[in-house]
């Protein structure tokens, strides 16, 4: 039971250290001005990060997950294309190599599709993978901050996870 305990209180300690970081990202932006109207998301390419605890669903259990991606936009429409990479840190060594596709109905939000391929430590070969992702960005410069919400299935579960995305676009 104490090994149970541990990993709740982590997963209050992340979830209260996520909620006071888009508190602060909340306050910086509202303080912000920019000079030019509609001067968001300029940038053709972004790598970006989301950090998350993970729940897979069949399993009942909580972990980390970390979601690495590049997008590069689509000439000067609101999709883009890249490449994504995600590790779950649990005893299957849970990592997904995806071809990410990307489209922001709305300049501060981003939705995305990412079919892939999942590898875990006991096998040889990869299964198919989908992610959907939602993410709601902040813009602090080339930076932007915001929460993300993700939903990915392969057949054998399937996880959820909310928390904190992190880009940088150039």
């Amino acid at each position: 039971m104490m090994g149970v305990e541990q990993d709740h209180r982590g997963m209050r300690i992340q979830i209260i250290l996520i909620a006071f970081i888009l508190v602060q990202s909340l306050n910086v932006t509202a303080q912000q001005t920019s000079e030019e109207p509609g001067h968001h998301h300029d940038h053709k390419n972004e790598i970006g990060m989301a950090n998350s605890p993970v729940y897979f669903v069949n399993e009942k259990v909580f972990t980390y997950g970390l979601h690495l991606h590049y997008i590069r936009s689509v000439s000067e429409t609101p999709f883009g294309l890249g490449l994504g990479y995600e590790r779950i840190f649990d005893e299957h060594k849970h990592n997904t190599i995806s071809i990410v596709g990307s489209y922001r109905p709305l300049e501060q939000l981003t939705l995305i599709a990412s079919p892939g391929l999942t590898f875990e430590s006991n096998e040889s070969s990869g299964k198919f993978a989908l992610h959907i992702e939602s993410s709601y960005e902040f813009e602090l410069g080339n930076f932007h901050l915001g929460p993300v919400a993700e939903i990915a299935y392969d057949p054998e579960d399937y996880h959820m996870s909310l928390g904190l995305h992190l880009g940088y676009g150039f």
